[in-house]
């Protein structure tokens, strides 16, 4: 499995003064969006060796055929339910994740794929939605996000919410103090959302890349906390050639319309640009936010 980069300095010095580390409130754009700006190149998990191969076809949602190089045919789970918009390359380079268990149907997990970025160049991309949350944690952890979360004494994850306590928080952290000891500046916990995103157009991320029911209850949910706590959607921009977010609002108008709303209410949206090698990721900085897709 992959895990945080403990053995790294903490990135907290490195986003000092760089691009994109002004507070919300310097952000220049809507409330609660951040500035664009990439930081310096920051690892924050490290991956075990992945193989290389070729993407044969994808079905069923959860499965996929891949060529290794070998010229052996494995199937591999596919760890990610929607459509994959642009990412999905038969054909293409893939990477896999080998991990044989007795409690698993298949040893294979598909982890990145690559694709054509923004500039034409190949850009590898991570499209296992089960990695974002632990990807988000460790970023944290590392003091990436201080500047616009502030300093962080404590993160649980999963933790119950929203109307019934029938959702569950990917994080909720407990502001910690600040510096010699002062009490911390906004002493409200911070409830997080990430969405891992994969869909892009040029050097604009979007999310969703179809209906998602399930996105809108959380943009509802996460406004609802509001004023007694801070919310806070984050995208996981899980490919190093975008620069700027928006909601998918031709793939779900409806999330555009609860996307544009919860930005009124005080949702705070940091967009945080990810790098995916076979080694590790790394954080690049937050992107800039725009209200809608351009037309």
């Amino acid at each position: 499995m992959p895990r945080a980069v403990s053995d790294f300095q903490s990135c907290a010095a490195g986003t000092a003064g760089s691009a994109g580390t002004a507070g919300p409130a310097d952000s220049g754009g809507p409330a609660g969006t951040a500035p664009a700006g990439h930081a310096i190149p920051h690892p924050v998990l490290a991956l075990e060796p992945l193989v290389e191969g070729v993407l044969l076809k994808r079905y069923k949602r959860f499965l996929a055929d891949v060529e290794l190089a070998d010229g052996q045919v494995v199937t591999v789970h596919c760890a990610n339910t929607g459509p994959m918009t642009g990412v999905l390359h038969p054909g293409g380079r893939v990477r896999l994740r080998h991990a044989p268990s007795p409690t698993r149907k298949l040893a294979w997990t598909w982890e990145q794929a690559e694709t054509t970025g923004a500039d034409g160049a190949p850009v590898w991309v991570g499209i296992n939605t089960a990695l974002p949350n632990r990807l988000v944690r460790a970023t944290i952890e590392a003091g990436c996000l201080e500047p616009w979360l502030g300093p962080i004494a404590a993160i649980r994850a999963e933790v119950p919410y929203g109307e019934g306590r029938r959702s569950r928080i990917d994080l909720l952290l407990s502001p910690g103090p600040g510096p010699d000891g002062a009490p911390p500046a906004d002493p409200r916990p911070i409830y997080v959302e990430v969405k891992n995103t994969t869909w892009s157009e040029g050097d604009l991320a979007l999310f969703p890349d179809t209906v998602t029911e399930r996105g809108q209850k959380h943009l509802l949910e996460l406004a609802a906390l509001l004023p007694t706590a801070r919310a806070v959607l984050l995208p996981c921009l899980s490919r190093a050639d975008v620069s700027r977010f928006a909601p998918g609002d031709t793939a779900d108008p409806r999330y555009g319309e609860l996307f544009r709303q919860a930005l009124a209410t005080g949702v705070e949206v940091l967009p945080c640009i990810f790098e995916f090698s076979g080694e590790a990721v790394h954080w690049l900085g937050l992107a800039s936010v725009l209200e809608r897709q351009p037309t």
